[in-house]
């Protein structure tokens, strides 16, 4: 075989078909992911702000439709996927920081705070979860 045929059947770099899985590289794919969330949250905050100061100002027309919007089940799952992103995108982002100084590279300590990442953010979306829709329903 010559070097011209050689190069040619050579594989191309290494994907994610071929590297197995590790909590980093999923972690870094998720805190990107998260930041893509939030936008679109950010964005669909801002339309509901427009609703809630439409409706403010008197128009009145809306009224059914931030009710209709506000008891709706995907709208309750959206609002904690967005306090989920928050969440493990801010917990993550403190991660880095510690990283950015030059503490926590130890791979257990990497391990150890990506697991508590992952963890405060679920306690800290529970946490809401429970205040935005028993607590404040009860305290009406």
């Amino acid at each position: 075989m010559t070097k011209v045929n050689a190069k040619k059947v050579r594989p191309l770099s290494p994907h994610l078909q071929i590297y197995k899985p590790q909590i980093t590289s999923v972690l870094s794919v998720f805190h990107r992911g998260t930041g893509v969330f939030l936008f679109i949250g950010l964005l669909f905050l801002f339309w509901f702000l427009t609703l809630v100061l439409v409706q403010m100002m008197g128009l009145g027309f809306l009224e059914t439709n931030l009710l209709l919007i506000s008891d709706n089940i995907i709208f309750k799952v959206f609002i904690l996927g967005v306090a989920f992103s928050l969440y493990y995108h801010l917990l993550n982002g403190i991660r880095h920081l510690f990283w950015d100084i030059g503490l926590g590279f130890k791979i257990s300590n990497v391990y150890k705070s990506g697991y508590m990442v992952i963890f405060g953010s679920l306690i800290m979306t529970m946490i809401t979860a429970y205040y935005i829709f028993f607590y404040l329903r009860v305290h009406e």
